[in-house]
């Protein structure tokens, strides 16, 4: 029962760090309480964006006369039909990991793990058994849930979080959908592409609040051109479930006002899974409910480390991973780097998408830069335009003094296929005169990253 490394968790750090420790030729063994590839794989990253492919295909089929192309008979939008395919993708990906851990000779033990002093893990399997497992490296992924607040206390059926949202098959005909991170609008939009009449109530002054502002300005335009309600600088008050649907209670700037619906899905943020898996005991410190670590992840107690959505930083499927890597690299005496938490992107699987990564216009201003600003819209775009899928733009963000990339922001069809250009561009440290000299394939979506450094520049050519 001794290993090399233990990892606590199999989402996207854990088993990512699990893999990379074997490929370094350690004995490790997995702990996992639920399914193979956590919360990402099976109720978060993988079985959302099935879901909203759905969504984009349906709407492509509704508007199909707009590309020349006639489509008789109805056209519907089949609930159930698309929860099943959708469950299906993410059953598919965690056996794919299930796969590569067989091929690493990494060994899963089933149950709920608990840290011990003296680098052990108690887990405690389905019938109650306990058993202990020994390690000189002990990784704790145990990841995060949905958030629950007092006032919006979820009963899976009126009131639901993500998880539910996931396995729905009865289409609601009214859903007020709370919070509009990237959670929130992707449901959002998901339902309100298939024909749910939907409410987007949001607390801050912007949907998608962490995003750049002309970029939440344009998803609020998107999503009201959809015919979308969204209220911002609002919170649900209370939620009265009596009856045949829910009563929501909504405090916006104007007064207090009450709408109805059938379904109120709750997407406040996630919390994250530390309880009763024995930090207190082996003496592990935490600050405001995430674990402290160094910059190679190891806690204050050797042999134990923290990766993923428990730890500080973005509470994102490819951090964690990456974290992951670092930790396990540092374990086998390999010489790393820390990660550069500036130049991690976030995505948005909306349509539009959103992509960005690092700094808004406003958080350069502020840092003290003298910035130079460039955008570029879908409208002037001939891959856009040819695809009709012309709202958005590119908004580039240079500091004028040395031509540093200080961030990129995009909104419009395939932009989270278009970051990592940026991300890379910025880890090499590529200075905006490059970017306008390095000849972009036409037509293409990317190009307008380009022609927005170019806009940045005074040298835009097709606006």
């Amino acid at each position: 029962m001794k290993y090399d490394i233990l990892v606590l968790g199999s989402g996207p750090g854990g088993y990512v760090a699990a893999i990379r420790a074997a490929q370094l030729g350690k004995k490790v063994a997995v702990i996992e309480k639920a399914e193979i590839g956590g919360v990402c794989l099976n109720w978060g990253c993988i079985p959302t964006k099935a879901l909203l492919k759905s969504a984009q295909v349906f709407n492509y089929a509704k508007h199909a006369t707009d590309y020349g192309v006639a489509i008789k008979g109805d056209i519907e939008a089949d609930l159930e039909a698309m929860v099943k395919r959708s469950r299906g993708v993410a059953d598919g990906m965690s056996k794919g990991v299930q796969f590569l851990f067989r091929k690493n000779k990494i060994e899963v033990i089933e149950g709920f793990g608990k840290v011990k002093p003296g680098k052990k893990i108690e887990v405690t399997d389905g019938d109650g058994k306990a058993t202990e497992y020994e390690a000189d490296h002990i990784i704790i992924a145990t990841g995060a849930r949905s958030r629950e607040l007092p006032n919006l206390k979820k009963d899976g059926k009126k009131i639901i979080g993500y998880r539910d949202a996931l396995v729905l098959t009865k289409k609601p005909k009214k859903m007020i959908v709370v919070g509009s991170g990237a959670i929130g609008s992707e449901f959002a939009y998901f339902f309100n592409s298939i024909g749910v009449e939907v409410i987007l109530v949001e607390f801050l002054p912007n949907v998608v609040p962490l995003e750049d502002e002309e970029v939440s300005k344009q998803l609020a335009r998107s999503f009201k051109k959809a015919k979308m309600k969204v209220m911002t600088d609002s919170t649900v008050e209370k939620v009265d479930t009596k009856g045949a649907g829910c009563k929501v209670t909504i405090k916006t700037k104007k007064g207090v006002i009450e709408e109805t619906c059938d379904i109120v899905l709750s997407a406040v943020g996630i919390t994250t899974n530390l309880e009763g898996i024995g930090l207190e005991e082996t003496g592990i410190k935490t600050e405001n409910g995430k674990v402290s670590v160094d910059d190679f992840y190891r806690t204050n107690v050797e042999g134990y480390y923290a990766i993923g959505d428990i730890v500080h930083g973005p509470a994102l499927a490819h951090t964690a991973s990456h974290e992951g890597i670092i930790c396990v690299e540092k374990i086998a005496g390999m010489d790393v780097e820390p990660l550069d938490y500036g130049n991690i992107p976030a995505c948005t699987y909306t349509s539009p998408e959103i992509a960005s990564v690092g700094m808004t216009e406003k958080q350069a201003v502020e840092a003290g830069y003298e910035v130079k600003v460039g955008k570029f819209p879908f409208t002037a775009s001939g891959k856009a335009s040819a695809a009709g899928k012309k709202d958005g733009f590119v908004k580039v963000i240079f500091d004028a003094k040395y031509g540093e990339w200080l961030g990129c922001h995009m909104i419009g069809e395939n932009v989270t296929e278009m970051i990592a250009e940026v991300v890379v561009a910025r880890k090499l440290e590529t200075t905006g005169r490059e970017i306008i000299d390095s000849v972009h394939p036409h037509p293409t979506m990317s190009e307008a990253i380009m022609e927005a450094t170019a806009a940045a520049y005074g040298e835009v050519i097709h606006l």
